[in-house]
């Protein structure tokens, strides 16, 4: 059923004036904000509750999945959708979401400055067992800044799991491919270069130049 409130023109208008300023783009006409570095993206989402009011999602997505969806492979912030009761309660709450997404973002760019920033903060969370994915994107960050060795322990983290669903089988398959090239940084930033490349195209973003393994990148 469609949201007939003022919610969503109050959200539209909250994210516009503490989103906007900031360098994010809405997409299309959604409640999704988009943070763009070129081979990640910062998420700003404003999450419909099953009635009329909203909630908020901020995290980082890789880009080297390839996927044609909006992920969040990090989050930053996660909270619980409020009813919408009054336009002017809503309103302030809506302001406060808004101020907190954009402290989220900007958290976001500091810590995720370069690719080293990266690969420390994957190789280094803790372990999420089940999480195939967690391990499949440390073994990259790592295999890009020049840690095979590193890289290959995380892949093979991965490969050891059992795979229950066809995502998992997914994810191995990926595992085993840059776990063979894992040494060859160059090989492996190829491939990041043509994932991210395929990824940008399926969200809709124009090409850019890939800050990544030290080299800017441009795939055509």
């Amino acid at each position: 059923m469609a949201d007939r409130s003022p919610a969503p023109r109050i959200i539209t208008s909250v994210a516009r004036n503490s989103l906007k300023p900031l360098g994010l783009a809405q997409r299309g006409r959604s409640r999704l904000w988009i943070d763009d570095h070129g081979w990640w993206l910062g998420v700003v989402e404003f999450t419909p509750s099953r009635t009329a009011g909203s909630g908020l999602r901020v995290g980082a997505m890789w880009l080297w999945h390839d996927v044609d969806h909006v992920a969040f492979n990090v989050e930053a912030v996660r909270v619980g959708p409020e009813p919408f009761c009054t336009e002017d309660r809503f309103t302030q709450l809506a302001i406060g979401l808004g101020r907190q997404a954009a402290a989220s973002v900007t958290a976001l760019r500091e810590q995720f400055q370069a690719l080293p920033d990266v690969a420390r903060y994957l190789m280094f969370r803790p372990v999420r067992r089940g999480y195939l994915w967690d391990g499949l994107d440390a073994g990259i960050a790592a295999a890009l800044v020049g840690d095979p060795d590193a890289a290959r322990d995380q892949f093979e983290r991965v490969l050891r799991e059992d795979p229950l669903a066809p995502w998992m089988v997914e994810a191995q398959g990926r595992a085993r491919e840059l776990h063979a090239m894992a040494p060859d940084r160059d090989a492996v930033t190829a491939w990041v270069a043509r994932a991210v490349d395929s990824c940008r195209s399926k969200q809709g973003l124009d090409p850019a130049p890939l800050a990544i393994g030290g080299t800017d990148l441009l795939v055509e």
